[in-house]
């Protein structure tokens, strides 16, 4: 019999290791955080950032998780140098002022086994506000040449930029910004 109680506490432990929360560092190579908005009703610009970082908490088996990306306002690409420094004037990012964007997770909802939205707090030009993203997609497995385990997601929100102090040229150009976090983190050692 007590071999028998041994032989469970010991597996509740094997258990409850295996299920311990995971983090996972953000692959800046695989992460591009995009923006859209219309303009003067020509058409709908889209422009990224090229520098990401931040980690990732997931556990699976306790359906929680947390979020904390920084994106580098001033690796906004627009594709054209002289807009890129256009869009980081005092008028828009002000990226001399405030170089980071942050988003930092207060929730995580799960449906079943996967997590399809994120509560938290958006910071742009010193200003922060709650936001939700909903994960259009999202996939946890081994990746497949790092041999470490992965998990991506797409993530999508509105916001108003002029509630970001952005507010320049609005409504012309859309006060209605669409930002899409397209990422990938991979598992981080446990020590």
């Amino acid at each position: 019999m007590k071999k028998l109680a041994l032989v469970l506490a010991l597996a509740s432990i094997a258990g409850s290791a295996l299920a311990a929360p995971q983090t996972y560092a953000i692959d800046p190579t695989h992460t591009q955080p995009r923006f859209e908005y219309n303009h003067f009703g020509y058409s709908n610009q889209m422009h990224s950032f090229d520098k990401t970082s931040g980690t990732i908490v997931y556990d699976k088996a306790a359906k929680t998780g947390s979020v904390d990306v920084t994106i580098d306002a001033k690796s906004v690409n627009t594709g054209y140098p002289l807009f890129n420094e256009h869009i980081q004037d005092e008028d828009f990012f002000n990226t001399a002022k405030y170089p980071t964007i942050t988003f930092k997770s207060t929730a995580v909802k799960f449906d079943g086994d996967k997590p399809v939205s994120v509560d938290g707090n958006l910071t742009i030009k010193g200003v922060t506000k709650p936001v939700t993203l909903t994960l259009t997609s999202f996939q946890a497995m081994p990746h497949p040449i790092m041999k470490k385990d992965a998990i991506g997601a797409n993530a999508v929100t509105k916001i108003k930029r002029t509630e970001f102090n952005m507010g320049k040229y609005a409504p012309y150009v859309s006060d209605d910004v669409i930002l899409q976090i397209p990422l990938e983190a991979v598992a981080v050692d446990k020590q």
